[in-house]
């Protein structure tokens, strides 16, 4: 079984916050004396504020700041005791006020993330289950991962796509009492809504549907007294939704709140909910500054405020309809999003109008997909329309200047948000470097010559081996088993190749690089449904060959120019293809290309890493074990030495028939043990060609009879190899019976033989590949970490895993 270095998402996260870091964008700190509310000092520049989360500017209201300061000096900066055991004295006067807002039994919490840990571990039931809009807000899915420890089951869905939220709801119906959906009211990047009414009529349909809705960005600028966007549509709270709203944010205090209609469910949740019960609460000064904004909130000045903020919303999107800018989300909300698709657009975009004046907020992975980064402007209260008119000229002067800084344009932007396209122009729409591309969909029309003068030694993947995956990976019966090849050579003014690779477009499982436990859970599903949770992939290399897929000068002073052709390329026939992710693989760890590709819209993953045995020089089986480690001599003379007597060893360049059924069973045994890198299996054709091809050869154990209590010798091992053109032996791909594997050693003695085999034929490099590295450096390779960049086009797969995967 592969052991493979796992992807940990928050090291994927760390590392894209880190770089946003260096661009000036993330962990800033304000300075200065004071705040208003309209402006924000960053490094002693006094900006323009569009970026807050309090539309209505009430945290900056006298009455709020009045308040709070009185109960600071009447209670103290806290009340240090549980809320269980008691409260202090403002509590109640809150917690009346807020009820009268909703007309509907609340819960006060210290904030919506740990409202959420307290509440929803109460609200659902273990013969419950959950469904997720893969948008939901992270404290949500959180809180709601606690409960796999429950076994309550827990589902994605694609954001706000309502017919596979139907679809799971009649597959969840069938087993359990209630299906809890959770989604946000209105969501915090684009600004876009819960299709609150659609979802009611489902909950019609569907009795056992009921709602978690956690809307503290709708809060306080819509709706009657001010109590958000998901009551302004619903008017009245039915029992089967619970809702989260905020007394942070807009409302312009601290603290959370949980509305709920079902008085039985009240009094379980505020009877025993986690951190409801055993976390402190809210600080006096909060409740008082909350009870004063309660008090606004329940008085006819609410819709004042909720007017002027609209007034200063349509202003801002009368602007917007006249400029060039990619609006992605056009709504009435506070919240709007300007997509510039790859992150270095938006450092360059965002670093602009910091320096014109002007403070917006960088939307970026994991919030939204990397290819799917954008600005995100706030518009509130404290904003003029003069501030406003000069931002949005501000905007239409700098992006298409931040395009052009960063090799990207308008229609790039636009297909990646799927976004209507314009005539709008760039001035490197259609770029021109100085460069000759050559774009192939054959090998066949590469000239083998140059091929070979870059890829000779690589892997499987020289000019013959390339001829041999085209005609294995075509007209195949299966979907799977059919790849399409591109070849990309591109050429300086010299005619010299600067860079050179290729990309199969193929069907993976989503799940190739993931936990062997999630793996065993999708291939249940896979029984009956093959094709579930499979996409088409764009892919530098294929799912048969390993290595440095990718050639390119860095030493040449125009290498990144050469990567930006490469990457409009891929663009351009990606837009044909349409695939759901982008992989770039099999690349050392560097920091410089980790930058350059993070900044152009991918991000880093681990892959199996890639063992290779170097400088072989073979005499005969002793000469050979004197160049290893002192414990690795000790592994051979125990778990390999002795064993190899046991077999019968065969180098066959040719297989009949029956062999090479065999030969594919065995195969089939180690791809379907090998959960850890999960992928489909190849054609069958795959062992007839190699039969064929003079590259090819196969390294047979055959387990002698006095040792399987059989009359014959079985064949329980097979090496399957490839000599290329480059002198490089590439032992691809192995094949094992798993009844003799363990007992005997066979995959540790095909790795000795593979070695044998190569040093006999005067190979000195050996490509053993990808995963094992345990086992390949006790015979002597080098083990070296390798790394992925993938572009997806939205976040759902690695959600979907990722909320598989979580522990239950």
């Amino acid at each position: 079984m592969a052991k493979i270095k796992r992807n940990n998402f928050l090291d994927t996260v760390d590392e894209v916050f880190t770089d946003a870091t260096k661009q000036g964008i993330l962990h800033l700190y304000a300075d200065g004396d004071t705040f208003t509310g309209r402006k924000i000092s960053i490094s002693g520049n006094l900006l323009f504020h569009f970026g807050t989360t309090g539309y209505l500017g009430l945290e900056q209201d006298t009455r709020l700041k009045s308040a709070a300061s009185d109960a600071i000096f009447k209670y103290g900066t806290q009340f240090p005791l549980s809320k269980t055991y008691i409260s202090h004295p403002l509590y109640r006067i809150l917690e009346d006020k807020v009820t009268k807002m909703y007309g509907h039994p609340i819960i006060i919490t210290k904030n919506s993330t740990l409202g959420h840990m307290g509440v929803i571990p109460s609200a659902v039931a273990d013969q419950d289950a959950i469904i997720l809009d893969h948008q939901v807000h992270w404290s949500v899915q959180s809180a709601a991962k606690t409960l796999k420890t429950r076994s309550v089951p827990i589902e994605m869905i694609r954001h706000n796509h309502l017919n596979m939220l139907e679809d799971k709801i009649k597959k969840l119906s069938i087993k359990h009492k209630k299906i809890w959906y959770m989604a946000d009211g209105l969501y915090s990047m684009y600004g876009d809504e819960a299709p609150i009414s659609d979802l009611m009529e489902l909950s019609n349909k569907y009795p056992q549907l009921h709602f978690y809705f956690d809307d503290v960005h709708g809060m306080s600028w819509i709706g009657k007294n001010g109590t958000g966007f998901v009551m302004s549509k619903l008017k009245e709270l039915p029992e089967h939704i619970l809702l989260f709203g905020t007394l942070s944010k807009t409302f312009g205090a601290s603290g959370a709140v949980l509305v709920c209609s079902n008085k039985k469910m009240h009094h379980k949740i505020k009877t025993f909910g986690g951190p409801l019960t055993f976390s402190a609460q809210l600080e006096p000064a909060s409740v008082a500054a909350a009870i004063a904004s309660a008090d606004i909130h329940l008085s006819d000045e609410i819709y004042l405020l909720q007017n002027e903020l609209q007034q200063r919303i349509h202003h801002f999107n009368s602007l917007l309809e006249k400029a060039q800018l990619p609006l992605v989300e056009k709504n009435n909300s506070p919240v709007f999003y300007i997509g510039t698709g790859t992150p270095i657009t938006g450092y360059n975009f965002v670093n602009r109008l910091l320096k014109e004046g002007f403070f917006v907020n960088l939307g970026i992975f994991p919030a939204v997909p990397i290819k799917n980064t954008g600005v995100r402007i706030t518009i509130s209260r404290h904003n003029e329309n003069e501030e406003i008119n000069a931002l949005v000229q501000a905007m239409e002067y700098h992006y298409p200047k931040a395009l052009a800084d960063t090799y990207s344009s308008h229609s790039i932007v636009r297909k990646a948000f799927n976004l209507k396209t314009d005539n709008t122009k760039t001035k490197n729409e259609n770029t021109d470097f100085g460069f000759s591309v050559q774009v192939e969909n054959s090998i066949h029309k590469i000239d083998k010559k140059v091929w070979n003068s870059i890829f000779a030694n690589k892997g499987v993947f020289d000019w013959d081996g390339l001829c041999f995956l085209e005609k294995t990976f075509s007209k195949n019966d299966k979907t799977e088993e059919n790849w399409s090849f591109y070849y990309f050579i591109i050429r300086d003014q010299h005619d010299i190749p600067l860079l050179a690779t290729f990309f199969t477009y193929s069907l993976w499982k989503d799940d190739m690089l993931a936990p062997q436990q999630v793996s065993e859970k999708i291939e249940t599903i896979r029984l009956k449904d093959s094709y579930h949770m499979t996409s088409y992939v764009l892919s530098t290399g294929s799912l048969f060959t390993e290595g440095e897929h990718l050639y390119c000068n860095t030493s040449h002073p125009l290498w990144q120019n050469a990567m930006y052709q490469l990457f409009e390329e891929i663009e351009k026939l990606d837009n044909t293809l349409k695939s759901s992710m982008i992989v770039f693989r099999d690349f050392e760890v560097n920091e410089v290309l980790n930058e350059f590709f993070h900044n152009h819209g991918y991000f880093k993953i681990s892959m199996p890493e890639s063992c290779q045995l170097t400088n072989l020089k073979w005499k005969d089986t002793n000469s050979y074990i004197d160049t290893l480690s002192p414990k690795s001599r000790r592994h051979f003379k125990n778990d390999i030495g002795p064993f190899e007597q046991r077999f019968n060893i065969e180098i066959l360049n040719t297989i009949s028939g029956d062999q090479r059924e065999l030969f594919y069973s065995l195969f089939e045994n180690v791809r379907k043990n090998n959960l850890g890198l999960n992928i489909f299996s190849f054609p069958k054709k795959l062992f007839e060609n190699m039969s064929c091809d003079k590259n090819w050869e196969f390294i047979v154990l055959s387990l002698k009879s006095e040792y399987s209590n059989r009359q014959l010798d079985i064949p329980v091992g097979v090496m399957f190899s490839y000599k290329n053109a480059g002198g490089t032996y590439v032992p691809s791909f192995v094949g094992m019976d798993y009844d003799y594997a363990f007992e005997h050693q066979v995959y540790r003695q095909l790795l000795f033989q593979t070695v044998k085999r190569a040093g006999e034929l005067g190979f000195s490099t050996i490509d053993f590949g990808m995963t094992a590295g345990f086992e390949k450096r006790k015979i002597g390779a080098t083990v070296t970490e390798k790394v992925a960049y993938i572009q997806a086009k939205d976040n759902f797969p690695f959600e979907q895993l990722e909320i598989m995967g979580s522990k239950g």
